[in-house]
């Protein structure tokens, strides 16, 4: 069940976080992938037109706002934040029907479905519009 205030949401992320962090990485991702399935979906919140002014995830947790875009987002946040060694890339990526996390170059894949982290090769014929690296939100997590 997706936490109802502000306060409960961001203790709950709080909590994903540090129960993920020492986890094996497919464990770490897909537990940040389910949880952030929880949330409820709205048909447009952000835009990749307008991302220089997407919110930082603590606005985001407070909006209590999410499209398939935001929920991508509050992945890619969740995973940056978390700092896994072994994690040498971090993106997220629209294509004609998804908007994706992919982590060391496609080796794994997020928000593809709940329960569901996926690799590049389910995804390999699907074309790639709009792409942003997390470095471009080092500024807002840090």
């Amino acid at each position: 069940m997706w936490p109802q205030t502000p306060e409960q949401r961001l203790h709950s992320w709080y909590q994903l976080r540090l129960d993920t962090a020492d986890m094996p990485l497919e464990s770490c991702l897909a537990a940040v992938n389910d949880w952030w399935f929880l949330a409820p979906i709205n048909s447009r919140y952000l835009h990749w037109d307008d991302v220089d002014n997407w919110p930082t995830p603590w606005e985001l947790l407070n909006d209590n706002i999410f499209c398939d875009v935001a929920r991508a987002l509050g992945m890619l946040y969740t995973i940056a934040i978390i700092e896994r060694p072994e994690i040498t890339e971090l993106s997220m990526f629209q294509t004609d029907e998804d908007n994706l996390v992919q982590i060391n170059q496609g080796k794994y894949i997020l928000n593809w479905g709940n329960q569901q982290v996926v690799n590049i090769n389910s995804v390999t014929s699907t074309e790639i519009k709009k792409h942003i690296s997390s470095e471009n939100f080092q500024h807002v997590i840090r």
